[in-house]
């Protein structure tokens, strides 16, 4: 009789540590929902392109001693990871001229931000970025 009570005992609280992990379970994955990251790409490579060099092209012509420069340098920063991001791995998108020479402004220019933080643009890469921007726009508005 004893045995058949632990049995029942020993029954009720697997039963109970079973429906107690689930619940857990349930409550971590289901109670902590987790949220994409906000993005301003619409997905529309050409307007995103566009709107992608409008911003940064704004953003190189801010002057040196600007008191939003750290401002300035999370948003280009923000902006050339959410474009990488969104169109590095689309095929119909980055074999084209257009995004290869996005592709190699944006690297340039959040290189100089990450390297050099406390410093502003020189003068020659604002000069370089400002044409590499300008053919990229050229040339995604010619391949839509």
């Amino acid at each position: 009789m004893i045995k058949k009570m632990f049995q029942s005992l020993s029954t009720i609280l697997h039963k109970a540590l079973i429906f107690t992990l689930s619940l857990m379970a349930c409550i971590t994955f289901l109670g902590n929902p987790t949220f994409a990251a906000k993005s301003n790409m619409t997905g529309d490579y050409t307007k995103d392109t566009v709107s992608v060099v409008k911003t940064l092209k704004d953003i190189i012509e801010t002057p040196k001693d600007s008191p939003k420069k750290d401002e300035v340098r999370e948003e280009a920063l923000s902006v050339i990871t959410d474009y990488i991001s969104r169109y590095r791995n689309r095929g119909m998108v980055n074999t084209t001229q257009s995004f290869t020479t996005m592709q190699t402004a944006l690297n340039a220019m959040a290189g100089h931000y990450k390297n050099f933080a406390t410093r502003p643009l020189p003068d020659n890469l604002k000069e370089r970025l400002n044409k590499e921007l300008s053919i990229a726009e050229k040339m995604v508005l010619r391949e839509s």
